[in-house]
């Protein structure tokens, strides 16, 4: 059980696939509503449920997912709820809005079925690396073994009708997070920024909409989902984040080679802080996780280091992550304690 409730890492967090160097985890969603059901916000107690019972009757039996594990999100605690937004397993609604909601999660949570969430059914599919194709890919497995079986709500001109206006269409928001110090560092990103905006694409933090920008992760994502189909989406997306990603590679190279002694000791300074702190606040751990990551990605780090474990302290040192791991609730004081004592019990192989 000890193991259990130590080891947070899914299958995104792998720290392998295509750019892995600045390409964290790459996520496809799809919202698909019920056809003649109002949507979950609208619907009374009883059409929630019918909803939900006709989701699982859609998966019972199906090959496509006998390894799903049904969770229904008022049978778990809010702790644990919290713990699978932490590792992006679900988003904050599902979490807040329980009732007759539920996930069927892969097992090796790489793919997840929200019932009752914003829509009736929103699917969702996270790989390590920039793999979009890969995750689309699977996405529309699962969605079309579920279309067999439940009868969208589907209009011929508009697509598939969600609950917020801004997904009509394929329904597909497509995302990627990715880790960019140096465009930040050297003061690019704000230009890039801009033209992100006029192709079409949000930028975010590491938890989506309305957070901010911690640790130079950024989640990139589209927002057009009327008039382009899903491959043009994921297209669109995966060629703006390859030329981002070969923007912060030319970045890394010019911080290499004329402050390649500055970077290199910003690394390892953050690593001996995260070895030895005693209190460490989430903002503060989240930076010093990137500049050791960066240390890591020019070559000037390595002792043991590598992505996974920098991808698995990202996620253990949230608050929800922090409260299962000390078997019970701490106030902030407490968490900042138990944050260092993690991140020196995961670092202590490491040499500085």
């Amino acid at each position: 059980m000890k193991n259990e409730k130590t080891q947070f890492v899914s299958h995104w967090m792998e720290g392998n696939g295509p750019y892995a160097e600045a390409a964290i985890s790459s996520r496809v969603r799809l919202a698909r509503n019920i056809k003649n059901t109002p949507f979950p916000y609208l619907a009374s107690d009883a059409q929630t449920l019918e909803v939900q019972g006709l989701v699982v009757d859609a998966v019972k039996d199906q090959d496509d997912f006998k390894d799903f594990l049904l969770i229904k999100m008022d049978e778990v605690s809010t702790l644990v709820k919290q713990v699978m937004v932490e590792k992006h397993l679900i988003s904050p609604l599902l979490a807040k809005e329980s009732h007759n909601s539920a996930l069927f999660l892969r097992k090796d949570e790489a793919v997840g079925v929200m019932i009752n969430e914003e829509d009736h059914v929103r699917i969702q599919s996270v790989f390590p690396g920039l793999q979009l194709e890969r995750a689309w890919e699977e996405a529309d497995l699962y969605d079309n073994a579920l279309e067999e079986k439940l009868n969208y709500s589907f209009h011929e001109r508009y697509g598939y009708l969600t609950s917020c206006p801004t997904n009509v269409g394929t329904g597909l928001r497509a995302s990627v997070m990715l880790h960019l110090p140096a465009l930040i560092i050297t003061k690019q990103f704000n230009r890039i920024l801009g033209a992100l905006s006029q192709v079409g694409l949000a930028v975010r933090g590491l938890y989506g909409e309305g957070t901010e920008i911690i640790g130079n992760l950024v989640q990139l994502s589209n927002q057009i989902t009327l008039g382009q189909s899903e491959q043009e989406i994921i297209r669109n997306l995966f060629s703006v984040t390859r030329q981002v990603i070969e923007q912060e590679n030319a970045a890394c190279q010019s911080l290499l080679n004329h402050n390649r002694e500055k970077i290199a000791d910003r690394g390892s300074r953050a690593l001996g802080i995260l070895k030895h702190a005693r209190i460490i606040s989430s903002q503060e751990a989240m930076q010093l996780i990137s500049d050791i990551r960066l240390g890591y990605e020019l070559g000037l780090i390595s002792g043991g280091i590598n992505r996974k474990l920098l991808n698995e302290l990202l996620i253990v040192i949230r608050p929800a992550c922090l409260q299962i791991i000390a078997d019970g609730e701490l106030n902030a004081r407490e968490r900042d304690e138990e944050r260092a004592k993690q991140l020196r019990e995961r670092l202590k192989e490491i040499k500085v």
